[in-house]
């Protein structure tokens, strides 16, 4: 699925090109970038309709509404800039 807006003239677009089982190779503004699961583990159990459904939610950025993610295209462009850090909230433990 592509979906693409319009900034100062400038379309823009982002699409899902391929999806495996190691991650997915996607297409930003005409640049194709492969998403390794281990840097976006989020994508990794997504739903194949979930996955596809990508979009351009900025000048600068590409999100997945379905599972509330959102990368910077620089993060796909530079990913050894973007070290993945978990931090753990005090609400991500539930005690039984």
């Amino acid at each position: 699925m592509e979906t693409s807006l319009s900034y100062s003239s400038r379309p823009m677009s982002a699409s899902v090109l391929m999806i495996n089982g190691e991650g997915m190779l996607l297409s930003v503004m005409g640049q194709d970038y492969f998403v390794s699961y281990n840097r976006v583990p989020w994508l990794r159990d997504a739903r194949v309709s979930s996955a596809l459904n990508v979009r351009m939610t900025g000048p600068d950025a590409i999100g997945w509404p379905d599972l509330d993610v959102e990368l910077e295209i620089e993060s796909l462009r530079h990913p050894e800039r973007y070290p993945l850090v978990m931090k753990r909230s005090p609400l991500d433990v539930v005690e039984g």
